[in-house]
């Protein structure tokens, strides 16, 4: 069985950096693609950014782009998103998912574990 373990959500204040980090057991994680979304209270699921299984793709959303990194460490099963610069429109969960399906997926749909998710409030 697959389990992502979300880690290093909490309050910060504008500006700040803050950065997530998520532990996969129970499968082949170098055969995964993952990703970070986020879901603001009574907003939809959004992908913030998605690293290939080898790690040479990625992809961010715009709302993120120049502000955002993910990487991945195959050794050692995990994922992490660093966030910088954060606005107050950054606050909401943060999920991780992996994908063993897509290079390079962007619809929720199309991920297959998924992780319990991680609070960020970021105050003005």
């Amino acid at each position: 069985q697959v389990e992502l373990v979300e880690s290093g959500g909490g309050s910060v204040q504008t500006g700040d950096s803050l950065k997530l980090s998520c532990t996969v057991s129970g499968g082949t994680f170098s055969n995964y693609a993952m990703a970070w979304f986020r879901q603001p209270l009574g907003k939809e699921r959004e992908l913030v950014a998605v690293i290939s299984d080898g790690g040479k793709g990625t992809d961010f959303a715009a709302s993120v782009k120049g502000r955002a990194n993910i990487s991945r460490n195959n050794f050692d099963g995990t994922v992490r998103l660093q966030m910088d610069h954060l606005k107050p429109e950054d606050t909401a969960i943060y999920y991780c998912a992996a994908s063993f399906r897509y290079y390079l997926p962007k619809l929720w749909t199309s991920f297959d574990y998924w992780g319990q998710g991680t609070q960020v409030t970021v105050s003005s």
